[in-house]
């Protein structure tokens, strides 16, 4: 395979995930959106469908964001590979880099706090409600208080997300 058809591949499956990783927090922000019009009150069947579809999008979400960082740091190995050198970047795409693995890097690390913090704990206390009796009131309150902060970083996930495709758009500066 030639060089070119390495990169093509390797960016289709790039932008692939970073579509991905800017749509998985869109959507779970929607469905959040429309449960708060319910208020901080446990409605069983309804919960267990949010919290099934939130807990249920984190193997995309890793996967998405495993391709994004594969795919980010396979380009330039691949172009070592062929040249031997890395290419040179124009600032403005050096600054670009900068921006886009920073905001990565925090992606990556809400991620670790929602899947491995959040999420178990959500889950935990989920189980101890039931459809037909009325849910422990200490935690009920920090059921919705745990919602409360995942909503929160789910919002700053998007933020980053969106400034990941931004920044996308600068690396090919001055080429």
């Amino acid at each position: 395979m030639t060089e070119q058809v390495i990169q093509s591949l390797l960016l289709a499956l790039h932008n692939i995930a970073l579509v991905g990783c800017a749509a998985a927090p869109f959507y779970n922000r929607a469905l959040v959106v429309q449960r708060g019009q319910y208020g901080p009150k446990l409605s069983y069947q309804l919960d267990k469908v949010v919290e099934d579809t939130l807990q249920g999008n984190a193997p995309y979400c890793i996967t998405f964001m495993s391709t994004l960082w594969l795919t980010g740091m396979g380009m330039p190995l691949v172009h070592y590979a062929f040249h031997g050198a890395l290419r040179e970047l124009h600032v403005v795409a050096m600054v670009a880099l900068v921006v886009k693995l920073t905001a990565i890097a925090g992606m990556m690390g809400i991620m670790f706090v929602i899947f491995f913090r959040l999420n178990p704990r959500l889950r935990e206390l989920f189980t101890g409600f039931a459809p037909d009796a009325p849910p422990n009131p200490d935690d009920e309150r920090e059921f919705f208080a745990k919602r409360a902060r995942r909503k929160a970083l789910c919002e700053t996930c998007l933020k980053l997300a969106l400034v990941v495709l931004v920044a996308s758009a600068f690396l090919g500066f001055g080429r």
